[in-house]
């Protein structure tokens, strides 16, 4: 017994196959039932007696018929009938017609058919550019569609596995960290240069922030917050005017509508680039653009900056800077990576631009997604 494969070559052969069989059944069809009949003759033109070939009846005008020669079909003396108009369903052009139909038919149904697993795939890759947890695909179907499925969700899985491998390792190592740290502080104390303990001090008090900001990045990985609808703009407003009470100079500018998002996390990114305006800056001012498809976030400062050719780089982990926002104002380098991986999940962008007059801008852009 011959198996057919299932596979999407079989169900495109096959399709393509009846539809030229479809093209010659409607061919013969056509030229069994139009081009095989006899051609229809003319009746032969009637002699210059014709009337005479005619009975005889009486004519009586009182009567309400009309008389029978006033319905009578013969053409006057020397002329013939006029031939029949032609039918819409004969001539060669019907066959090409039906042809192309059926040709125009199958040929849309299978390109359909060959596109909707690359649809597929699209639709699957994007999901899990935002979210590593994203529904794996089916695996049913065509062959082609069923292995590409596999291949597909075992490196979602391998992926899933490694960045948890990852985090494991990089949160057990900072965890470990922390026992040594504490020890060599207390230690510290019975040193008689106050000058040295002083400095080694700082330099455990700056590993001990960089433990805790590797625990915080690490978790901000791995955790997972369902979304829900957000009042971005009383988010927004809350915290700036968190920051004017302890006398910092923030504002917020524009208005916006309920935004579908995870509101933990949104809410750490913004606070966080806020934070890092008023460290740098000593003033913020956020403008809310609320647009169709998307909503726009911007954090202005008119301080130091950021080079041009490096603010691509401060999205790094552990980046920063030599000169100028960092040496002054500490920090580990994580706070503009956790911030742009937390909009990235949401399927936004974060980027960092000029602000006129001088200064730096966050501009964060979330997408409007529906339930």
């Amino acid at each position: 017994m011959i198996r057919v494969r299932h596979s999407l070559f079989t169900q495109l052969f096959g399709l393509f196959v009846f539809a030229i069989l479809l093209a010659h059944v409607l061919g013969y069809i056509w030229f069994h039932y139009y081009a095989e009949q006899p051609v229809r003759r003319e009746p032969p033109p009637l002699g210059p007696d014709w009337m005479s070939e005619r009975p005889e009846f009486d004519f009586d005008p009182d009567r309400p018929e009309p008389p029978p020669f006033l319905f009578d079909d013969h053409p006057p003396p020397g002329q013939q009938l006029p031939p029949p108009p032609p039918s819409i369903f004969e001539g060669p052009q019907v066959l090409f017609i039906l042809q192309l139909i059926a040709s125009v038919i199958a040929a849309w149904f299978g390109a359909r058919q060959l596109t909707r697993p690359i649809r597929q795939l699209s639709a699957a890759a994007e999901r899990l550019s935002t979210d590593l947890d994203s529904p794996a695909l089916s695996e049913q179907g065509p062959d082609e569609l069923v292995q590409a499925a596999r291949t597909f969700n075992r490196m979602q899985r391998r992926i899933n596995e490694q960045i948890r491998l990852r985090s494991g390792m990089l949160t057990a190592v900072s965890h470990d960290l922390r026992t040594p740290v504490a020890r060599m502080k207390l230690r510290l104390e019975h040193l008689e240069d106050g000058q040295t303990r002083q400095r080694l001090g700082q330099d455990l008090d700056e590993m001990m922030v960089l433990l805790d900001s590797t625990l915080s990045y690490m978790h901000a990985q791995s955790a997972t917050e369902s979304r829900q609808y957000l009042d971005i703009q009383a988010l927004v407003e809350s915290l700036v005017e968190n920051a004017q009470e302890h006398g910092a100079d923030a504002q917020v500018i524009g208005h916006c509508q309920p935004l579908w998002v995870q509101p933990l996390a949104l809410r750490s990114c913004v606070s966080n680039l806020l934070n890092n305006a008023l460290r740098y800056a000593g003033q913020v001012r956020i403008e809310l653009r609320d647009q169709k498809a998307q909503l726009e976030i911007r954090v202005c400062d008119h301080g130091p900056g950021i080079p041009a050719d490096q603010r691509e780089a401060v999205f790094e982990p552990f980046y920063r800077l030599d000169r100028s926002r960092n040496k002054d104002f500490g920090g580990t380098g994580l706070g503009l990576t956790i911030a742009r991986e937390t909009v990235v999940r949401q399927g936004g962008s974060l980027m960092l631009e000029d602000t006129p007059g001088g200064g730096l801008t966050a501009v964060l852009c979330l997408p409007r997604l529906s339930q």
